[in-house]
């Protein structure tokens, strides 16, 4: 009597081992082949400190080290700046603009960048000056998106 129930014990175990073993090659297998790539699933972003807003960015990829980052930003500061700089990462090409006004926004482009994948994670540099004190500030940002 106690070999039958163990008999069915273990059938009932095995059973279910099974199912989950068939579920857990399943998973490995989309996964292998990019359908369950969490990249395609986060969104993009492009992030700086308050006072500069990023309303968009693209990159793209033209070939070995001629790739080119692309952001929009709008001056929210509340006051006219001089001297603007924009660099990313991994670019050897910055973006300039004389002037950026208050409550105005630009597109600014950085070239000669050497972008691999078809990921895109790096650092945005705005530098520029303050119109009115003549002080130079730096902010530091982010960009994570798809390479188009």
């Amino acid at each position: 009597m106690l070999k039958k129930r163990s008999q069915a014990a273990l059938e009932f175990i095995m059973t279910y081992g099974w199912a989950i073993l068939v579920v857990l090659v399943a998973i490995g297998a989309l996964s292998y082949f990019g359908v369950l790539s969490p990249d395609k699933f986060l969104p993009s972003r492009c992030t700086l400190p308050a006072g500069i807003a990023c309303l968009d960015h693209l990159v793209q990829n033209f070939g070995p080290g001629n790739g080119e980052v692309s952001v929009t930003l709008k001056n929210s500061l509340g006051y006219d700046t001089t001297s603007v700089t924009v660099t990313a990462s991994d670019c050897t090409s910055a973006a300039s603009q004389p002037t950026f006004k208050n409550a105005e926004q630009r597109t600014f482009t950085a070239s000669g960048c050497s972008i691999s994948g078809q990921k895109y994670n790096g650092q945005v540099n705005v530098t520029f000056t303050n119109a009115d004190t003549s002080i130079s500030h730096t902010f530091q940002g982010s960009v994570i998106t798809r390479v188009e």
